[in-house]
């Protein structure tokens, strides 16, 4: 049988990663004022970085119609028996929602999952959906899967400024304003589909990052040792070369994958937002 994998472009695989594993890959919308962009096509996060600079506000980002998804899932189901989508989660946009109803129209070829996460915290459900396509899985055997590796999902990042999550309104005044006095970063996690601040470091990024990097191996000491991802909204080379230094040190993954955040995840958390995300067990 041959199954198509799909996404949202929230996953963050980048095209090089989603060409390796014939991911297809259905920009969301990113809107700067009155003009409409498609995320990763013709907008990419320094546009938004500047767009913010220049007005203070922040991009607005819209999910596809139902009526969209129907011919998205149309065009990418030729050549296929089975197709199965992932959308960022339920409780951030109406993604899933219109997904699945365009999903009714085709005779339970077409499965959408609610990955309840962002960034490439979706991005791992996609490509262990990958393999165990590659692996000759049925659809149903892939989506019960996956759907019982969600819990699992170390979806985190650590921002390194609040402004973003503060316009976004995931973050006070005054939170905002003892950050930049006390230089605290929160690490910033999914539960249930929510982003909620699980703890903060004090000092400077670097720092911080590497004590965020040891948090995450003191708590998970069993995963899935397949691959991790470092996703980053366009840190300095270095930074991330020290944030993989360790993580190869710390863990035993095969792999260690390093993406950029794209526009959506992008404009709510603001550049030099780092995260190490991975499957536990």
């Amino acid at each position: 049988m041959k199954i198509k994998i799909t996404s949202d472009s929230t996953c963050d695989l980048g095209a090089e990663i989603a060409q390796k594993y014939d991911v297809a890959i259905f920009p969301l919308e990113v809107m700067l004022g009155d003009k409409t962009y498609e995320d990763g096509v013709d907008i990419v996060p320094q546009d938004i970085f500047k767009y913010v600079a220049e007005t203070g506000v922040l991009p607005k980002t819209a999910a596809h119609s139902a009526e969209e998804y129907v011919q998205f899932f149309k065009n990418n189901l030729e050549g296929y028996d089975a197709l199965i989508h992932f959308d960022i989660s339920s409780k951030a946009s109406s993604s899933y929602s219109n997904a699945s109803i365009a999903a009714k129209e085709f005779g339970g070829k077409v499965h959408v999952v609610d990955t309840l996460a962002l960034s490439t915290g979706q991005g791992l459900l996609v490509l262990k959906a990958c393999d165990l396509a590659a692996a000759g899985n049925s659809p149903e055997d892939i989506v019960e899967t996956v759907n019982s590796l969600r819990p699992k999902l170390n979806t985190s990042f650590v921002p390194d400024v609040l402004d973003y999550l503060h316009k976004g309104g995931r973050c006070s005044l005054a939170s905002l304003i003892g950050a930049k006095v006390l230089k605290l970063h929160p690490l910033i996690s999914m539960k249930d589909g929510q982003m909620y601040a699980k703890k903060k470091y004090m000092g400077g990024l670097e720092g911080c990052l590497r004590k965020y990097v040891k948090d995450l191996c003191e708590e998970y000491k069993a995963y899935d040792k397949t691959r991790c991802f470092i996703t980053h909204s366009n840190c300095e080379p270095e930074v991330v070369d020290k944030v993989r230094a360790q993580v190869k040190e710390l863990f035993a993954f095969d792999e260690i994958l390093e993406t950029k955040a794209g526009c959506v995840v992008t404009a709510h958390c603001g550049k030099n937002t780092l995260g190490v995300l991975f499957i536990t067990e």
